[in-house]
């Protein structure tokens, strides 16, 4: 049987592509110089091996233009296509950036552009202020990418709900082999099996936590006990695309009184949450309704944020953190995974689920079991 590939629309790509459009025409720019393995797949659907790169250019007219490695994408929503040579002989080249840059400028033209928009936090800013022509202004467009990319069109969405899958299958695999004396390294492989067939093919990341008796971290050789909780926070990319959930399982699957409370407890919290939020409601106010709602149960046992936005990242906009003064829009995917952490809980519980913003409230997409049995 043949599984269903979702993959990015060329036509809500273009549709992206405008959007950027609109932003150089904002700042007064001739054109965008684009990098990073993701802004690249946003805009064009291409995402290229992780040890190969490419380079994008997306002119005030529209015009878009893509270096890429070894050989033309089989579907790339661009106007034009060049290519170079990533590797020599099979052997990978170091200087792919400086290369792909050199033929894109090539294909483009330097000389007339003054004004180009880059990616700061991206690598090859130097490289491109060489090659750009001579005294060019520069304008960061991180901001406003990150802004673009919060608003998660149909083609994302339906990726995202791909890699939400593969965290569905880790977790039925996860119910179906913890029990005492199962070590942490083999529910990870296990899981990564069972994430990899629902998948049909090698996911870009896996995720963080996959220790017991712990709040998280990468698996170890030590072997789960009677009457600890498991903690496995998952986070699978498909074709760049994240997942971020988490469930705790009480290795017996008999979890005590106290464990059961403080369960009770995350999941009042998941369920304000997903009451409370809209567009316009502030991130800041929902993480400090849910410290007070978890300090009911001990103060100090809820240290981290509530959650955060991913997409093509494991964390972007918004932040449900107090360190940021973020609000919902409609379009954002975000987490919420409040958890609650003491001696007595063995050591710790942390449930999360993942959440679209629609224009009157949330849609969940995690419609799968919080229970530690």
């Amino acid at each position: 049987m043949t599984q269903h590939s979702p993959a990015l629309s060329p036509e809500l790509c273009r549709e992206r592509q405008l959007r950027l459009k609109k932003v150089l025409e904002q700042h007064s720019l001739d054109r965008a110089i684009i990098t990073s393995r993701e802004n690249i797949q946003y805009l064009t659907g291409v995402r290229t091996h992780r040890l190969m790169q490419a380079a994008l250019c997306l002119e005030l007219d529209g015009n878009c233009t893509l270096a890429a490695p070894n050989q033309i994408p089989e579907e790339a929503a661009v106007d034009e296509c060049v290519t170079f040579a990533a590797q020599w002989h099979s052997t990978l080249r170091q200087e792919q950036l400086a290369v792909a840059l050199k033929v894109l400028f090539e294909a483009v033209g330097s000389e007339a552009k003054h004004h180009v928009g880059l990616e700061a936090t991206a690598g090859g800013n130097l490289m491109i202020r060489n090659l750009s022509g001579s005294n060019p202004n520069f304008t960061d467009l991180d901001a406003d990418l990150w802004k673009l990319r919060r608003r998660k069109d149909t083609d994302e969405l339906e990726m995202i709900r791909k890699a939400i899958s593969c965290t569905e299958a880790m977790y039925a695999k996860a119910r179906e082999i913890i029990q005492p004396g199962i070590s942490e390294l083999e529910v990870f492989n296990q899981l990564h099996a069972a994430a990899v067939i629902e998948a049909g093919e090698p996911l870009t990341a896996l995720g963080n936590d996959y220790q017991c008796n712990s709040p998280g971290g990468a698996p170890r050789e030590r072997i789960a006990a009677d009457g600890e909780l498991f903690i496995l926070d998952l986070g699978p990319a498909y074709r760049g695309y994240y997942a971020d959930n988490c469930r705790t399982i009480a290795v017996n699957r008999q979890p005590t009184d106290i464990q059961h409370q403080a369960w009770e407890a995350i999941v009042n919290v998941l369920n304000m949450v997903e009451e409370t939020v809209k567009p316009g409601v502030s991130c800041r106010a929902l993480f400090e309704r849910a410290q007070q709602m978890l300090d009911e149960f001990q103060e100090d046992a809820f240290f981290h944020h509530l959650g955060h936005g991913f997409g093509l990242f494991p964390h972007e906009a918004p932040h449900l953190n107090p360190n940021w003064d973020d609000y919902f829009e409609e379009g954002d995917c975000f987490t919420a995974e409040p958890g609650l952490y003491t001696e007595a809980l063995r050591a710790g519980i942390r449930l999360e689920q993942n959440y679209v913003v629609t224009d009157s409230g949330v849609e969940r997409l995690t419609n799968f079991s919080l229970e530690m049995s």
